[in-house]
């Protein structure tokens, strides 16, 4: 079905040279259409708006600076921030932590795997003595040859949802519920815990200033993209919750 917008069908030229930009999509056919969609009504937008630009990037560039303006965060959004997120901010902080990771793969039972990992950990917790051996008997994961010990982990050295779990549990604490992450369903005992400490807010004050600005101008942008594309005639795909996705 062709997808036309405000009376101009898309070409499958323009279609396969946007596909490129999209390889890795879930769906990139569906968001290369998307990202053509949105660029058709940014331009109709500033062509009617009648912004000078050299070229189509510049239009659109145009136009969000015009059109979908950003409030600089002053100083107390900043602190804010700062203050009620201090583990963004810690330096030196680390952690050593032991796991026994039970693999989900696509041909697994996952329902039997986190019955036989929820058995595990009870044991383990009832008898902490046996967990190293139970990492040796059972874990899928090449820390099993040494009792499950990933060793000193960092933030950003593990997945986020491995991390979240691990970083703040007192040492010696197995955690009472299974981690689940992209690599399967994880028993945990932390080690040990290197307290750290945090960057002072003039320190990263600039960062922290830069990151709002981005977040808001992001928010920004897709108010004002959803707003253009429920003016605009769109024929071929519905854009529900995708306006603003794909603008850079």
């Amino acid at each position: 079905m062709p997808v036309i917008v405000n009376g101009v069908e898309l070409s499958d030229a323009d279609l396969e040279q946007e596909l490129a930009h999209h390889a890795d999509a879930a769906n990139p056919q569906r968001r290369a259409i998307t990202a053509l969609v949105l660029r058709r009504v940014m331009l109709d937008e500033a062509r009617r708006l009648g912004l000078p630009a050299d070229s189509d990037d510049t239009a659109i560039q145009a136009l969000l600076d015009a059109q979908a303006r950003v409030p600089e965060p002053d100083q107390a959004a900043c602190r804010r921030h700062y203050d009620a997120h201090p583990e963004r901010f810690m330096v030196g902080e680390l952690v050593e932590a032991d796991h026994i990771l039970f693999q989900v793969t696509p041909q697994v039972d996952l329902d039997a795997l986190r019955a036989r990992a929820e058995a595990v950990l009870a044991e383990v917790r009832a008898d902490p003595a046996s967990f190293a051996r139970r990492a040796r008997e059972l874990s899928n994961c090449p820390s099993a040859a040494v009792g499950g010990s990933l060793g000193q982990l960092g933030r950003g050295d593990t997945v986020p949802e491995f991390e979240r779990a691990v970083f703040g549990p007192p040492a010696g604490t197995i955690l009472p519920r299974l981690v689940e992450t992209r690599h399967g369903l994880h028993i945990v005992r932390i080690a040990r815990h290197v307290p750290g400490r945090r960057l002072p807010y003039a320190q990263v004050a600039g960062r922290i200033a830069q990151a709002l600005a981005l977040a808001s101008r992001d928010t920004a942008w897709r108010q004002y993209l959803r707003m253009l594309v429920g003016r605009a005639r769109i024929e071929g795909i519905e854009l529900e919750g995708s306006a603003g996705t794909l603008v850079q």
